[in-house]
């Protein structure tokens, strides 16, 4: 599959080809362009030549291209959803509620094309005062291979209906889908050079568009390591940064809580996608007084859950994404028994024999008695292992919460407002949900505080990030 420029689909100027791989069975998908900063180059060059025009279109035709597109995804989302499932290993349901969601992000924009983007300010004797907002120009996208349809959304959306055109790296793991949507944005009317797709590896096609002196805004979602590159070499050139950068998310349940339901929460809120998500939960910390039932149930259903290809009917969880984070499961187990950092009570290895000595699968884990220094509580954990603590008292589990360099997101599960509020105030993340974990509509602004990242995706926060003041100042 082809990388898209200028509206048109094409090879990398250097003929080299990257292989996508179904996570599931091993075997090949398909090929992707090995671009370069030639193609970057020819990206920007394209973008920079359709800003123009775009940014010159009122708010309203850029939302009816956005709305065209999301029904041309809705109307192919089976087909798209396979695919994402195919490239990414996650069962066909999330698929699904994917690519929905990436058409609900797209709807949203458009529904708010006609918010006012400036304010008139009358200074008495002085004058008057207009503030208006105007796009910053070509911005460059790099988005993960965890939720790559999802993030494409978060990112294109705001973007082009703030009148920018924009420069997008897919993940080398997971680009086909996203070339699929790139494709149903041009087939909506897009024209051409306002989202431009290359295809490549991170320390090329990335740093290019990160460093493209034309590129005035990076958005990116990611690992901390890339980010704090992104942010040092956006910062020679004064760039605009979204930087949306992982987690260690707490979710603290009270003795008070709705068992069933918290249960149930943990259970998905840790092994959606094979955990590998940013907001999971990553760390889940339990009354006391309640944690000998909850964990029995949880480790019952965790043992429950089917294995397998995602694309099987009923499966409820798929592969990780490749033989590397396999890899990085197997050394964390290593690390935990030869370190003594916890008791594995469940899971804690891959699986074998049939389907599964092909694809890159690995049992859901829950750890419990975790040694309070552990790795498990002080990085981010990319995949099914769950670290279970108990707390004597809520003063603990916020302390214990706010134990981590990130601060993207948490969850507490009580039916006490008075818990809900100290939870809220005291508890360093982004969102707080309550009695829920995961969801994050369109509407909301999405993000962390301390090491999870700068800046905001979703809502009008994330259109405002996409533009800038201009201040007309009129003395009569």
């Amino acid at each position: 599959m082809n990388m898209l420029i200028g509206g048109e689909e094409t090879a990398s100027l250097d003929e080299t080809w990257t292989e996508v791989i179904n996570p599931a069975t091993g075997v090949v998908l398909d090929h992707v362009p090995r671009g370069s900063a030639h193609d970057v180059d020819n990206a920007v060059e394209s973008a920079q030549g359709a800003f123009d025009s775009w940014s010159k279109k009122t708010t309203r035709e850029r939302g009816m291209v956005l709305c065209r597109a999301a029904e041309l995804i809705r109307q192919q989302h089976t087909d798209l959803a396979r695919l994402l499932t195919r490239e990414q290993g996650k069962p066909l349901r999330e698929s699904i509620d994917e690519v929905r969601g990436c058409a609900n992000i797209l709807e949203y924009y458009a529904s708010i094309a006609g918010k006012p983007a400036g304010e008139a300010i009358n200074l008495g004797s002085a004058g008057d005062c207009m503030v208006m907002r105007e796009p910053l120009g070509v911005c460059g996208a790099i988005i993960p291979w965890n939720m790559p349809v999802i993030i494409m959304g978060w990112k294109i959306g705001p973007a082009l209906l703030a009148g920018n055109t924009l420069v997008l790296k897919p993940a080398s793991a997971t680009p086909l889908t996203n070339l699929k949507i790139a494709g149903c944005m041009r087939d909506a009317g897009l024209p051409p050079g306002v989202l431009n797709v290359v295809t490549g590896p991170g320390e090329t096609v990335g740093e290019a568009i990160v460093k493209h002196p034309l590129i005035r805004k990076i958005s990116f979602t990611g690992d901390c390591a890339t980010g704090y590159r992104i942010r040092e070499m956006a910062a020679h050139q004064f760039k605009d940064i979204t930087l949306e950068l992982g987690g260690s998310d707490p979710m603290i349940v009270m003795a008070d809580a709705d068992l069933n339901r918290a249960v149930e929460g943990a259970l998905r809120g840790r092994f959606y996608n094979a955990g590998q998500i940013c907001t999971a939960v990553k760390r889940l910390y339990l009354d006391e007084k309640i944690s000998t039932g909850f964990i029995k149930k949880l480790k019952d259903l965790s043992e429950g859950m089917k294995i397998g290809n995602g694309l099987t009917p009923g499966t409820d969880i798929g592969p990780l994404v490749s033989r590397e984070q396999v890899d990085r499961m197997s050394s964390c187990m290593n690390r935990v028994r030869e370190k003594d950092e916890g008791s594995i009570l469940t899971g804690g290895c891959t699986l074998s024999g049939g389907e599964y000595d092909a694809g890159f699968f690995y049992k859901p884990t829950l750890i419990t008695d975790v040694d309070p220094q552990s790795g498990l509580l002080t990085t981010e954990i990319f995949g099914p292992v769950l670290p279970i603590m108990t707390f004597p008292d809520l003063d603990t589990a916020i302390a214990e919460a706010n134990r981590t360099r990130y601060g993207l997101g948490a969850s507490i599960w009580t039916k006490d407002l008075s818990t809900v509020k100290r939870v809220y105030r005291e508890v360093n993340a982004g969102i707080i949900w309550v009695n829920r974990h995961l969801m994050i509509p369109p509407e909301i602004p999405f993000g962390g505080m301390n090491e999870s990242g700068i800046g905001r995706e979703n809502g009008y926060h994330a259109l405002e990030s996409y533009s800038r003041t201009k201040t007309l100042f009129m003395g009569w």
